[in-house]
Parts: C-alpha cells; sequence; structure tokens
C-alpha cells in the first residue's frame, strides 16, 4: 500500500494536518487500513523533505500545523493516477509463504493447514456477505463489527474488493488441494503389452490365423442351374 501517494492524493482536495489527513484516509478507504496518527507525521515529513509538500502557515490554537501540496506533489499525483499499479512482483502474502513451505515439508499435514484456512476464509466470506446485504435491507441496523455495513461508495468498493479476494482464495486453496491430491496418489500399474504378429508372419504362416479344414467333411458346392424349361 503506497501511504505516501494516497496522502498526496488526498492534499490534492486542499490542506489538512495530520489528524484530519488520518481520519479522510481511512474514511475514504473503507476503513479497512487504519493509520497511525504518528505514521502520518512521519509520512508527511518525508514527502516535506522530498519537496511535495510544505507547510501551509504556522500551528493554530492546538498546535496543529497544515500541509498542502507543492507544484511537484501535485505532479506525482497526476502521474499516479495514470501509472497502473505494478502487478509484475508478487506482494509478500503469508498464506502464499506458509502453504509453500507447507508442502514441502514432510512432517507438516499440508491438508489440514489448507482446511484450517478454508475454514477461516469461509466465515469471513459470510460476514462480508452480510455486510453487503445490509445495504439493500432498509431499516436493518447498520453492522460495525467486524465488518462495517458501507456507507459511501468508497467503502463498496473497498467491501467489494475484499469479496472477491476470498473468493479467489478459497478456489486458490481447492486448486492447491487437488494438486496434492494429484502428487500423492499412487501410481496406477501400467496396462499389459500385447505383442500384434507382424504382418510378415500371418502370411507367411496363414495356417496359424485359421485352422486346417477337416477332410472327412464333404465340400459343399452350390448347386448347378437348372436349364429345363
Amino acid at each position: 500500500m503506497s501511504v505516501p501517494l494516497s496522502l498526496l492524493a488526498l492534499l490534492s482536495q486542499g490542506p489538512a494536518y495530520g489528524a484530519r489527513i488520518k481520519a479522510d484516509f481511512e474514511e475514504r478507504t473503507g476503513r479497512a487500513f487504519p493509520l497511525n496518527v504518528g505514521q502520518v507525521y512521519t509520512t508527511l515529513a518525508r514527502l516535506e523533505r522530498d519537496g511535495l509538500v510544505v507547510a501551509d502557515g504556522g500551528p493554530d490554537d492546538e498546535g496543529r500545523i497544515p500541509y498542502r501540496l507543492t507544484d511537484a506533489g501535485r505532479a506525482e499525483v497526476g502521474t499516479w493516477w495514470e501509472r497502473p499499479v505494478d502487478r509484475t512482483e508478487p506482494a509478500r502474502d503469508e498464506l502464499v509463504m506458509k502453504l509453500a513451505l507447507a508442502v514441502a515439508t514432510p512432517d507438516v499435514d499440508a491438508h489440514a493447514v489448507i482446511q484450517h484456512q478454508r475454514t477461516a476464509a469461509m466465515a469471513h466470506l459470510q460476514r462480508l456477505t452480510r455486510a453487503k446485504l445490509a445495504l439493500s435491507a432498509p431499516g436493518s441496523p447498520p453492522q460495525t463489527e467486524p465488518v462495517p455495513t458501507p456507507t459511501s461508495l468508497s467503502d463498496e468498493v473497498v467491501l467489494e474488493h475484499r469479496l472477491y479476494a476470498v473468493e479467489s482464495e478459497l478456489r486458490w486453496l481447492d486448486h492447491v488441494e487437488g494438486l496434492l491430491l494429484h502428487r500423492r496418489a499412487p501410481q496406477s500399474a501400467p496396462a499389459p503389452s500385447v505383442t500384434l504378429p507382424s504382418a510378415a508372419s500371418a502370411t507367411a504362416a496363414p495356417s496359424a490365423a485359421r485352422p486346417a479344414p477337416d477332410p472327412s467333411t464333404p465340400i459343399s458346392r452350390p448347386a448347378a442351374p437348372d436349364t429345363r424349361h
């Protein structure tokens, strides 16, 4: 998650101090990515060092200093909106690392690891689904824990992404389990080979293909045509 660029994006709407930026960030990202106010001020200090933000006047009565974008900061935000997010390098996903290690460790039951994760993912999917259904249930009290009911389009965008992510995770777990079953299944016995006679042997020994006629059996011939009128 690019916190510095996210803060620049918020400041593109106007000057703000750290606590206000923190509140705006969490509100506009569905409260799915909480920030520490200390992290916000540390990031603002780095952005100021890099010439992307500056203090907008002195501190107010409570000692809070608002920040605003510089021209370089505004250009950086504009580039961020246009630049696609780089997905070529995989993110450090704990579950991926955990399962990759589990399937390669002989004394670890990878199937059990998958089942534990599947159970947790299903429970989380149900919570997310209840939060989504609350949008279409007028009069129902909003869900606040553990997944808040979306109250804005930004909230809904984040919630939908979380739903798709959990559904994708469940499909991936099923796939990995199938790979395990396939790799560890005993190999079936090979079918017995059948040697077919060659064309030469079949021509050289036709008697082997069919029995010789019995000489005691009379040979039947077709009846002669009747020429009488």
